[in-house]
């Protein structure tokens, strides 16, 4: 799986003109599911993102989680994140997992960070979405399982 961590002070997704979803402070998480990913892959990527350390403390030191902070998290998927450019012009999308699987690991990874207490809105799997953000500080953070 790969994820795309934006720190935000506020992010929304929408389908449409129509909002499906908002948080506050928080994460904006763009996730991609591959072929060799599975739910115990979701479940621990989604420890990882609620644990990650990028948050700052009273010093400004990045030594606080999600969780520490109490923030939430806007999971949107995003197949695109396992384009291959390697070749030509055009990126092949070959390395994302196929719709459903995509779909049902998309869910156990949003379902996992939930478990963890993280108030989480969500994007619509397969739709075109547009996503707003105020990404703070900036912050993005790469994670790869290599899955």
């Amino acid at each position: 799986m790969r994820a795309l961590l934006q720190r935000v002070t506020r992010a929304s997704v929408s389908v449409d003109g129509a909002e499906l979803g908002a948080i506050g402070p928080g994460l904006l998480v763009l996730l991609g599911v591959g072929h060799g990913d599975d739910e115990a892959t979701a479940r621990a990527l989604a420890a990882r993102v609620a644990n990650l350390r990028i948050f700052r403390d009273a010093a400004g030191l990045t030594n606080r989680s999600l969780l520490d902070e109490g923030g939430s998290a806007l999971v949107v998927s995003q197949f695109t994140l396992f384009a291959d450019t390697r070749k030509g012009r055009r990126p092949s999308f070959l390395g994302a997992a196929d719709p459903a699987r995509g779909e049902a690991l998309y869910g156990v990874f949003a379902g996992a960070l939930e478990a963890f207490g993280v108030p989480v809105a969500r994007g619509r799997f397969g739709a075109e979405m547009a996503v707003e953000l105020v990404n703070d500080g900036p912050m993005t953070i790469w994670l790869d399982t290599g899955g």
